[in-house]
């Protein structure tokens, strides 16, 4: 007698386990599967948790050894239908963030925060009369303009929405969107709703060649308050409508690498890229962003830099002007190992009577492991050390990690962070 004859149940379990897999490999297959995390550990010189470093009033901080927090996005994706040229591809994102304090982080402890950040369905080709355009509709990140080295995103309007993607235009590919960006009023009585729907309507006209090996990317995006009767009749001060007008030139064969360099002009609700209306942003803002990754003297150094300045003008003084440079150099020691140093500026000047600057200066050395000799090669793991300074009218890491942070007191003017670190996407 063979052994499955002597074992029928060992047998069924084993055929079970098989079915099991193949079920289970064929779904991953057919499962586009998408994600990003960030995760690690840090001190700070002098005791307590790892803090982190931010001027007041900046958009945004240098990320090399300054971030401390995890932080995951989980991206399913799956095209449930094609035919010819035709498909509907279904897309999913769950992000997860905690303070990287302990084991169990949970929701219902109030030590993590999950959130769904898409959930959209995307039909491509379905609209005969324009080949190649892809109409969406849900919850989406929406073509985001981001600078990496300081995770500042200056154009992005994501959120629930609907879209029509790439329409032939003969020159480039024209755009067309429709999100939401809801934001909580400021200074009113409303105890019903106070909460403000802002509606976003986005234009963009992509890949304009201008010049060789350059493109041009331009759009218009409006901002409008869609107040409720009874938020009309509170005179919310939050009403403000705006418009920001976005030109992006990337060229792909600067030095070796490429250079992206943008103009941006706002008013009001569109101040900050996002389109939440506030009676704070009642004024105008500029900007202009500089960036790129280039090759440095040999094909083992690579140096990402960033210049960044920005001027928010409002009515009541509250703005001023924001000047920020950055720069990650890499060192390529072979094809897993890399060492590199940033370098973060940054000085706030308040328009308000009085108030002095804010400045600070960062600085972080690590050591890397990476599969490859690229500066956005992942996974990335890294040994970092981090040395920030900055002006004595404020507290950087209070200011990046809020009032409860104890790791540098709060009279200090410098501080010292240690740690380790993984990031990927994929």
């Amino acid at each position: 007698m063979s052994d499955n004859n002597k074992f029928p149940l060992l047998r069924r379990h084993q055929l079970a386990a098989a079915v099991a897999a193949v079920m289970v490999s064929t779904s991953a297959a057919a499962v586009d599967f998408h994600g990003y995390f960030r995760s690690g550990i840090g001190d700070t010189v002098g005791g307590g948790d790892q803090a982190c470093f931010k001027a007041a009033g900046a958009g945004a901080k240098y990320r090399l050894g300054n971030e401390c927090e995890t932080y995951a996005e989980i991206q399913m994706g799956d095209e449930v239908y094609k035919e010819g040229d035709t498909s509907f591809y279904v897309d999913s994102m769950i992000a997860y963030v905690t303070n990287q304090e302990n084991d169990g982080e949970f929701s219902s402890d109030g030590n993590a925060n999950v959130g769904v950040r898409q959930f959209n369905v995307q039909g491509k080709n379905v609209i005969k009369s324009l080949p190649g355009s892809t109409l969406w509709i849900g919850k989406r990140y929406y073509q985001r303009h981001d600078v990496h080295i300081n995770d500042f995103y200056y154009w992005d309007v994501s959120g629930p929405g609907v879209g029509l993607e790439d329409i032939d235009v003969g020159t480039g590919k024209l755009h067309l969107a429709w999100t939401r960006s809801t934001n909580n009023t400021v200074d009113t009585d409303i105890t019903d709703d106070e909460d403000v729907t802002n509606d976003i309507i986005d234009i963009r006209w992509t890949d304009l060649p201008v010049n060789p090996g350059g493109t041009l990317e331009v759009g218009f995006d409006y901002g409008n308050a869609n107040l409720t009767d009874e938020q009309k009749d509170a005179d919310i001060t939050a009403d403000k409508s705006g418009y920001l007008v976005t030109a992006e030139h990337k060229q792909s064969d600067f030095l070796g690498g490429y250079n992206k360099f943008t103009l941006q002009y706002a008013t009001d609700s569109m101040i900050n890229g996002t389109g939440k209306s506030n009676s704070l942003n009642d004024g105008k803002m500029f900007r202009v962003i500089d960036q790129g990754v280039i090759p440095v003297g040999t094909e083992n150094l690579q140096m990402f830099y960033v210049g960044i300045y920005q001027d928010n003008d409002f009515e009541d003084d509250s703005g001023g002007q924001w000047m920020s440079a950055g720069f990650r150099p890499t060192y390529y020691w072979n094809d897993l190992m890399s060492t590199a140093v940033e370098l973060g500026l940054d000085k706030v000047k308040p328009d308000a009577d009085g108030e002095d600057d804010y400045d600070l200066q960062k600085v972080t050395l690590s050591q890397q492991w990476e599969p490859g000799r690229t500066f956005f090669a992942r996974p990335q793991l890294r040994l970092f050390a981090t040395y920030a300074h900055w002006s004595d009218n404020y507290n950087a890491a209070v200011v990046a990690n809020g009032p409860d942070q104890d790791a540098v007191d709060i009279d200090d003017t410098d501080g010292v962070t240690f740690g380790a670190q993984a990031e990927v996407w994929w």
